[in-house]
């Protein structure tokens, strides 16, 4: 029996190898942390359990029958815990036929897939791979299409996060992009469908691979990733904390976190938040930081669309997505970017049960043909069918402008919204006094001189804005359910929070939605 339990040994040392000492070195050379030991920062000490350690691969071709088998087949597949809650993960190992991806190694992926699916739990893949093994041909591509339709089947049942730690390109960034969140490493991941060399023999154009799929372009031009980081180690650290928001599964409440932050805190500096020019701007993370649990807030994708905000925070211990208008970028007005980032994170909190916490100043959507050209309306749409197609509770809280479509598209009450807050300074309107003036005066100021017209228009707009533009109006229709002091905003939300605690609104039967693209 000694013996037996050597060999084991023997063969898990074997596989714990991966491709062997010279490979982890050269990995390491890079910056970068093996498949395993990517696995041990993220989870829980001594919480992983392997899964498939001992399988190989089952090719023949092109001498893969000669060559000596890895144990694993470069992926380590299994399952843990990150703060004492069940994840289950896949991190394939560079160091193995550079983590191409093999029949088997997809069999590996989809049977942490189907398991998490099956006991209700987030799947976190760890991609480092040079794409599809070669020599494998149509099976390899096979084994990507069978992790696809896991990551169809496991949308909106159980939250997956990729995290983008090497190479990631052709067929293989096509998984990732179907999970609800992506992470990158700057300087030592990319993504892209053709690379560098493919792009110059077509288009002749000259770009690296770095400018063409690295973690800063996703993050700034494409918006394909969430969030990039200098490194393994805080990318995995991040990943953790990030896990802490979100819910097991789409059966399940978020966590709850403890906290000391009083739930009837006043934050009086917020009383003087808004400027009293109407054209000053103003930062909304102010208000979002100074709302939420202990001023955490985890914002996602900050550095793409930034007229507008997303990200988690917490009230009350729990979970809430919070969506903002920016004055800070083009006056907060909504574009293609701003409407496409914002209803994909609304519907991602709609699918696990996260309320949604709206601040709400937008002037508009962003004119000129760029945007119009662009389908501004069909992106813009899908903002709107995200809100209105929404069940989870939401809460909207009108800071200043609310003009026009933009209003609506942004958790109006007629769109489902549960309760609308205004603070007084908030301007609800078809579109600014100014904006109203020039149309609405223009016959009056017709043959007229400069100076009767300067008055007609001055006259219109300080009518405009006091009978207008102004919050009380929307309240009188019940458009507004309250006007509210901006000190008392948290304390507003968490009462709407506890009130909405249990709702439960029943969906029409039908296959499935058909949102605008």
């Amino acid at each position: 029996m000694h013996d037996i339990i050597h060999q084991l040994e023997k063969k898990r040392e074997a596989a714990r190898l991966g491709g062997g000492q010279k490979r982890i070195d050269s990995q390491h050379k890079k910056g970068k942390l093996t498949a395993r030991e990517r696995i041990e920062l993220l989870l829980d000490p001594d919480s992983f359990e392997e899964w498939d350690m001992f399988k190989e691969h089952r090719c023949v071709d092109f001498g893969m029958d000669q060559a000596e088998k890895t144990p694993g087949d470069g992926v380590v597949v299994g399952y843990g815990t990150i703060n004492g809650r069940l994840v289950f993960v896949f991190s394939q190992d560079f160091t193995v036929f550079g983590g191409s991806l093999s029949e088997t190694h997809a069999e590996k992926i989809c049977k942490v897939m189907d398991q998490a699916m099956k006991v209700g739990a987030p799947v976190i893949g760890l991609n480092d791979s040079g794409g599809a093994r070669i020599q494998e041909g149509v099976a390899s591509l096979g084994g990507y299409a069978d992790v696809f339709q896991r990551n169809v089947m496991a949308s909106g049942v159980v939250p997956q996060i990729s995290m983008i730690m090497g190479p990631c390109a052709g067929g293989a960034v096509y998984s990732p992009s179907m999970t609800d969140f992506i992470f990158m490493v700057k300087d030592s991941s990319y993504m892209f469908v053709t690379g560098p060399e493919v792009v110059k023999t077509v288009t002749h154009e000259d770009v690296t691979a770095e400018e063409l799929g690295g973690a800063v372009t996703h993050t700034t031009k494409s918006g394909v990733a969430d969030l990039a980081f200098e490194n393994d180690v805080e990318a995995l650290s991040m990943l953790r904390r990030f896990m802490n928001f979100l819910p097991a599964n789409n059966r399940e409440q978020p966590p709850s976190t403890p906290t000391n932050d009083p739930v009837d805190r006043f934050d009086y500096s917020l009383d003087t938040l808004v400027p009293d020019n109407p054209n000053k701007p103003y930062d909304m993370k102010e208000l979002i930081v100074k709302t939420v649990d202990d001023g955490d807030f985890f914002e996602l994708q900050p550095d793409y669309a930034k007229n507008i905000v997303i990200g988690f925070g917490r009230m009350e211990g729990q979970t809430v997505g919070i969506v903002a208008n920016q004055p800070l970028v083009l006056a907060g007005c909504l574009d293609i970017k701003s409407s496409i980032k914002a209803a994909r994170f609304v519907r991602f909190c709609d699918a696990f049960n996260i309320p949604v916490i709206t601040f709400v100043d937008v002037p508009g959507f962003m004119p000129g043909t760029a945007q119009e050209y662009g389908g501004i309306i069909k992106h813009g749409a899908k903002l709107l069918y995200a809100y209105a197609e929404c069940t989870v509770p939401k809460v909207t809280v009108i800071t200043r402008k609310a003009y026009g479509g933009a209003y609506a598209v942004m958790g109006c009450k007629q769109l489902g919204a549960d309760l609308n807050f205004a603070w007084p300074s908030a301007k609800i309107a078809v579109m600014g006094a100014d904006s109203a003036a020039a149309v609405l005066t223009r016959k009056q100021t017709e043959g007229v001189g400069p100076a009767a017209a300067d008055k007609i228009r001055r006259d219109f707009i300080n009518f405009y804005n006091e009978n207008m533009a102004t919050p009380y109006l929307a309240a009188e229709r019940g458009y507004i359910d309250a006007v509210i002091e901006p000190s008392t905003t948290r304390l507003e939300l968490r009462k709407a929070l506890a009130q909405l605690r249990d709702k439960r609104i029943e969906d029409v039967p039908r296959r499935h939605y058909l949102m605008p693209v």
